[in-house]
C-alpha cells in the first residue's frame, strides 16, 4: 500500500520540487559586465541578509605549472595572503579579524584566487575590501615565509610519499593525462618545491594574475552601483596582460588501456580506474552528470556501489565521478578492497561499467536518479555562499547565465538514450588506466594500442 500511494504522489513531489526550484532562483536574477580592465563580473543581490561574499579569480591553477617547476602556482596563490603592500601576514589576519571579515583562497587545477565574506555594514565593507585589493595587487612573497613554507611543503611531500592512497592518486594522473600539466602534482614535488625561487613567485603571478582575465564574483547586500566601485577596485593595480590569453593544452585520448600494479605492505589494495573524461563546456555534461548518479555517484544506490559492496562485501565503498575541467578532465573510478580481493573487486567492476557503457541505465534508475538530483537542487541554492559559488563557476568557465535557472529542465530532459550515447562516446571500457597500490610486487600491464 505504501508503495502504490508513493508512484500515485511521485509526480506531484516531483513538480513540487520544481516549483519550489523556480521560486527560489526567480528573486535572484544574475547580472554580468566587464570593468573598465576587461576582467568580467558576475552579480547577484540579496539584500535580505546583511552580508556580502566576493572573490577574484584567475586561469593560475597547477595546469599553468611547467614539469621543472611544479608546485609554483600553488605556492604563489598560498603566499598572496602572506604579506602584501607592506603588511606581514600578522597584520593581516588581525585586520581581518578586528572587522569581522573572513578572507579564504581557491585553487585548483584551473583557476585560483582570493574570497571575501564580510558584513555589509560600511565600516566593515570598505576596510576589508581594501585589504583585499591590497593582497591582490601587491603582493610581497616574502622570502623569510617562503622559506618557511618550502620547508612545511617538502616535509608533507614526504609524508604523502608513504601513503597508499597519495601513491595511487600520483600514478593514476601521471598514467592518464601523461605530458600534460594534469598530471602534475599540484603542490609540486620535493625537488621543485626545494628549487623554488621568489622570481619563480613573482613571475607567475605577473603572468597569470592579469587583470583582463579575472572573474569576478559578488553576491549579496550591496547594490549594483556599489558593485561596480567593487569590482573596479578589486582590479585596480593589478598586472596586465603582455600577450595572448594562456591556453591550456589539449588532452590527448587514450591509446590503449594499461594496469600499474605497486606494491606496499598495506593491507588494503587502493585502486583507481579511469580515462580522461570531460571538460566543463561539453555538451554531454548533463547526460554524464545524471548517468555517473546511477553507476557510481549515487552512494549506495548506484550500480558500483550495488556490485561491489552490497552483494559481494569487496569494499566499504566504490563510487564513480566525472571531474569536468577547462580540457578534459578525469573520469574516476574508486574504491579500497582487501588485498586478496582486488582480483575480484577489479573484475566486478570491469563488467560492471562495461555492461552500463553497452546498455546504459533503466528507465526505474534514470527515474529515481532524476528525482534525487531534483530533490536536492534547493539545497544547492539556499545559502549567499553557495550561490556566490555558482557564480564563480559560471563565469570562469563560461557557461550561460541561465544556468541555474535551466539546471532543473536540463535533468529532467535527459533520457536513458542520451546517457548511454554519451557515456559511449567518452568512455571506452577497453581505454582504461589502472592502478593498484597495495601488492606483494610490481606489476605493468600494457593493452596493444587500438588500431
Amino acid at each position: 500500500m505504501a508503495t502504490n500511494m508513493l508512484s500515485i504522489f511521485r509526480p506531484v513531489l516531483v513538480a513540487a520540487l520544481l516549483c519550489v526550484a523556480q521560486q527560489a532562483l526567480a528573486i535572484l536574477p544574475i547580472e554580468q559586465w566587464q570593468t573598465s580592465s576587461g576582467a568580467k563580473v558576475f552579480f547577484v543581490a540579496n539584500r535580505g541578509l546583511p552580508m556580502l561574499d566576493v572573490s577574484v579569480d584567475f586561469p593560475a591553477g597547477s595546469g599553468y605549472d611547467i614539469s621543472a617547476k611544479a608546485g609554483v602556482a600553488a605556492m604563489t596563490n598560498g603566499l598572496l595572503r602572506m604579506g602584501a603592500d607592506g603588511l606581514g601576514e600578522d597584520d593581516i589576519a588581525r585586520r581581518f579579524a578586528d572587522i569581522g571579515a573572513a578572507l579564504g583562497g581557491r585553487f585548483d587545477s584551473d583557476r585560483a584566487g582570493l574570497s571575501l565574506r564580510t558584513l555589509s555594514d560600511p565600516q566593515q565593507r570598505l576596510p576589508a575590501l581594501d585589504l583585499l585589493a591590497r593582497l591582490l595587487r601587491a603582493p610581497a612573497f616574502p622570502a623569510a615565509v617562503l622559506s618557511r613554507e618550502k620547508a612545511r611543503q617538502i616535509g608533507a611531500l614526504k609524508e604523502a610519499d608513504l601513503k597508499p592512497d597519495s601513491q595511487a592518486g600520483r600514478m593514476f594522473y601521471r598514467l592518464v593525462f601523461r605530458e600534460h600539466p594534469y598530471a602534475l602534482r599540484s603542490v609540486g614535488e620535493v625537488d621543485t618545491v626545494g628549487a623554488m625561487t621568489r622570481d619563480d613567485l613573482l613571475g607567475f603571478y605577473q603572468q597569470h594574475y592579469v587583470a583582463e582575465r579575472a572573474v569576478i564574483a559578488i553576491m549579496g547586500d550591496v547594490t549594483r552601483t556599489q558593485a561596480e566601485g567593487i569590482a573596479e577596485q578589486l582590479t585596480r593595480g593589478l598586472p596586465r596582460a603582455k600577450g595572448a590569453v594562456a591556453a591550456l593544452p589539449p588532452v590527448l585520448p587514450l591509446e590503449r588501456a594499461i594496469t600499474r600494479v605497486v606494491a606496499h605492505p598495506a593491507t588494503q589494495s587502493h585502486i583507481l580506474i579511469g580515462a580522461p573524461g570531460i571538460r566543463r563546456s561539453d555538451p554531454d555534461y548533463f547526460p554524464l552528470f545524471v548517468g555517473n548518479q546511477i553507476l557510481g555517484g549515487g552512494g549506495f544506490v548506484s550500480r558500483i556501489n550495488e556490485e561491489v559492496r552490497q552483494k559481494r562485501g569487496l569494499a566499504y565503498s566504490a563510487y564513480s565521478y566525472f571531474s569536468p575541467r577547462q580540457v578534459p578532465g578525469p573520469f574516476v573510478i574508486g574504491m579500497q578492497t582487501r588485498r586478496d580481493q582486488a582480483d575480484e573487486a577489479l573484475a566486478v567492476t570491469r563488467k560492471t561499467l562495461r555492461d552500463f557503457v553497452s546498455n546504459g541505465p533503466t528507465e526505474k534508475e534514470l527515474l529515481a536518479a532524476k528525482q534525487n538530483i531534483v530533490g536536492g537542487f534547493p539545497m544547492r541554492i539556499d545559502s549567499n555562499r553557495k550561490i556566490h559559488e555558482y557564480l564563480a563557476v559560471i563565469g570562469f568557465y563560461n557557461l550561460p547565465v541561465s544556468y541555474l535557472e535551466d539546471f532543473v529542465a536540463n535533468i529532467e530532459r535527459v533520457t536513458v538514450a542520451d546517457i548511454k550515447t554519451a557515456f559511449a562516446r567518452h568512455v571506452d571500457p577497453d581505454k582504461l588506466v589502472t592502478v593498484v597500490v597495495g601488492a606483494d610486487k610490481d606489476q605493468t600491464v600494457t593493452a596493444p594500442a587500438a588500431r
